[in-house]
C-alpha cells in the first residue's frame, strides 16, 4: 500500500490521491516517470518528484527510521506488506500497576513470525535483551501499544531506543469502526485461543505472576502461555486488520484495471484487553 500512497507528500490529500489513481498513476515510480500530469504545475512536480524518490529509495533499503521520521504515525499500517517480513510482534504483562506508582513489567513477549520468546523479569529481561531484539525489526505491531506497553517500556528501561515504525491495532481497527479489546476482535474475527488460556485477561496475568512470586512454577507457565497467545495472534489479526484498512482507501479498484501488479512486487474507546 505504500507505494501507492502519494499522501506523504505535504500537499497531496486523499482527494488528489485518488485523482491520480484515477489517471493510471499508482506509485510513484508512475508519477516520477510522467512528464506532465493535469493539475500539476511543471515545479510542484518536481518538488513531489523528489519526495516520492526519497520514499523510494529508503523503501528499497528498508530505511525503517526514515518513515518514522517522514511518515505520519497513523499512516504506518501502509507499510506492514512491505516490511512484515521483519516485523515484531510485541506485547507485555505488568503486576498491575503505572511505573509512578510501583509498577514493573512481568513478562514481554515477542513473535517475528516464526518463534516467540518471552522476556522474563528476573531471568532474560533486560534491556540489553529487548534492544538486541528491537533493532532486529523493521516494523513493531502492537494492540494499544503506542499507549500502554511502549510508554510503559521507555519509563521501565532508560535508553531504550524504539525508533521503529509502529502498526498499533487497536487504532487501525477503530478505523474500520471495530471496537473493543484484542479478545473482542479475536473472536470477531474467528481467531481461537487454546482452552487453557481462553477465559484468561489481563487481571489473571497479575495474579498469576504473584502466584509465581510466591512460589508456583506451573502459575509462570499459564502466564507465559497466555502471553504467548496475546502476540501470536497480534501476527493473525495485523493480516486481517491490514487488508481492511487497505481496501478501505479504494486503491484496489483502480490496481485492479492493470494486470500484473500485484503489491509489494515494485517496491468507541480502545481497550487493551
Amino acid at each position: 500500500m505504500i507505494n501507492h500512497t502519494f499522501s506523504v507528500a505535504q500537499g497531496i490529500g486523499e482527494r488528489l490521491e485518488r485523482h491520480l489513481w484515477r489517471q493510471g498513476i499508482l506509485r510513484w515510480k508512475d508519477f516520477i516517470d510522467a512528464e506532465y500530469i493535469p493539475g500539476i504545475p511543471g515545479e510542484k512536480k518536481l518538488y513531489f518528484n523528489s519526495i516520492f524518490f526519497n520514499f523510494q529509495k529508503a523503501l528499497s533499503v528498508s530505511n525503517s527510521e526514515f518513515f518514522v521520521r517522514n511518515l505520519k504515525v497513523r499512516e504506518h499500517w501502509r507499510l506492514f506488506n512491505v516490511l512484515k517480513r521483519k516485523a515484531l510482534y510485541l506485547d507485555i504483562e505488568t503486576n498491575g500497576y503505572q511505573p509512578e506508582s510501583g509498577g514493573y513489567i512481568t513478562v514481554v513477549g515477542l513473535y517475528d513470525g516464526v518463534e516467540w520468546k518471552p522476556l522474563i523479569r528476573g531471568e532474560n529481561l533486560t534491556r540489553e535483551n529487548l534492544q538486541s531484539e528491537i533493532d532486529r525489526a523493521d516494523l513493531l505491531v502492537t494492540f494499544y501499544g503506542g499507549v500502554f506497553d511502549i510508554p510503559f517500556l521507555l519509563k521501565t528501561f532508560p535508553g531504550l531506543k524504539i525508533n521503529k515504525p509502529h502498526f498499533d491495532l487497536c487504532f487501525g481497527a477503530r478505523r474500520l469502526g471495530l471496537k473493543g479489546g484484542l479478545k473482542k476482535l479475536e473472536v470477531y474475527f474467528g481467531i481461537n485461543r487454546s482452552e487453557e488460556v481462553q477465559n484468561l485477561d489481563g487481571y489473571d496475568a497479575v495474579l498469576l505472576w504473584q502466584m509465581y512470586r510466591r512460589g508456583s512454577r506451573e502459575a509462570l507457565d499459564l502466564l507465559l502461555e497466555y502471553n504467548k497467545e496475546d502476540t501470536v495472534n497480534l501476527f493473525r489479526l495485523a493480516e486481517i486488520i491490514y487488508e481492511q484498512l487497505r481496501r478501505s482507501t479504494g486503491i484496489d479498484n483502480y490496481t485492479s484495471r492493470v494486470s500484473g501488479m500485484p503489491e509489494g512486487k515494485d517496491s468507541n474507546l480502545c481497550i487493551r484487553r
